[in-house]
C-alpha cells in the first residue's frame, strides 16, 4: 500500500462497530508493477474499490439484523466488504470475492483492524468458470451493474453459485440495469422484487436506487 493515502473510519451498526481501513479518496493510485493495467483495470477506474459507497452502506444497513444463520453467504464485488466484515463480526459464513488485485490486503487489513477471523477470499473474473467457490445460500452484492455487459454474466456468475433454493440481494444505486438483470434471473427460475430502502439518514444524500431480490 506504499504511497497510498489512507483513511480510517468506524461505521455503526446499533451497539456493534465496524472499523475501516480504506482509500483516503477515489483520486488515489498505485499500480507500479501494472498488475491491474493487465487485469484491464485503469488508472480511472483503479479506486473505485477503495472506498465505501452510499451502495455498499445501504446493503450493510439492510444485511445487519438479516436471517443469516446456517446460511452460506457470499458477497460479490466486495470492494471494501463492509457487508462481510459485518457479517463476519455475527459469525456468519460469509465469502467474499472482487476482480481487483488490492480487495484482498485491505480485507485481511480490516479484518485485523476488527479483531475478527480471517473471511475467506477468492480473486474472480464473472466470465470464467475456473473458480473454486461452490454453491451459496444467500448471494449479496451493491453497486455491480455497471454497464450491460455485466448483466449476463452477473445473472450467469450468479446462477452458477447458487444452491436450488437460493436468496439473492443486490443493491443498486440507479444505474437503470435492475430491469434487465430481472428479465435474466426470472429465466433462471428466480422471483424479483425491487423496494426502495426505508431507512437512509446515515446517507448524507438521499439514496435513489433500489435494494433488489431474487428468491427461488
Amino acid at each position: 500500500m506504499t504511497n497510498l493515502r489512507l483513511s480510517y473510519q468506524t461505521v455503526e451498526f446499533g451497539e456493534t462497530d465496524i472499523h475501516l481501513c480504506t482509500l483516503r479518496d477515489n483520486q488515489e493510485f498505485h499500480d507500479p508493477k501494472g498488475v491491474a493495467e493487465k487485469l484491464g483495470i485503469s488508472s480511472a477506474t483503479w479506486p473505485l474499490f477503495g472506498i465505501v459507497w452510499p451502495s455498499g452502506l445501504v446493503l450493510a444497513h439492510y444485511i445487519f439484523d438479516y436471517e443469516t444463520s446456517s446460511r452460506r453467504i457470499l458477497e460479490i464485488g466486495c470492494g471494501m466488504a463492509l457487508s462481510s466484515l459485518l457479517l463476519n463480526n455475527q459469525d456468519a459464513d460469509i465469502t467474499a470475492t472482487d476482480y481487483h488485485p488490492e480487495v484482498q490486503k485491505f480485507l485481511q487489513r480490516n479484518t485485523l483492524l476488527n479483531e475478527d477471523r480471517d473471511i475467506a477470499f477468492e480473486r474472480v473474473d464473472w466470465a470464467e468458470k475456473n473458480d473454486d467457490l461452490g454453491l451459496f445460500d444467500l448471494i449479496i452484492g451493491s453497486d455491480i451493474l455497471y454497464e450491460d455487459a455485466h448483466i449476463e454474466l452477473l445473472a450467469n456468475f450468479i446462477q452458477d453459485h447458487s444452491k436450488p433454493s437460493c436468496e439473492v440481494i443486490i443493491v443498486d444505486p440507479g444505474r437503470g440495469r435492475k430491469s434487465k438483470l430481472s428479465t435474466k434471473m426470472i429465466t433462471f427460475g428466480f422471483t424479483s422484487s425491487h423496494q426502495k430502502p426505508v431507512h437512509t439518514d446515515y446517507l448524507d444524500k438521499e439514496f435513489k436506487g433500489h435494494i433488489l431480490k431474487f428468491e427461488r
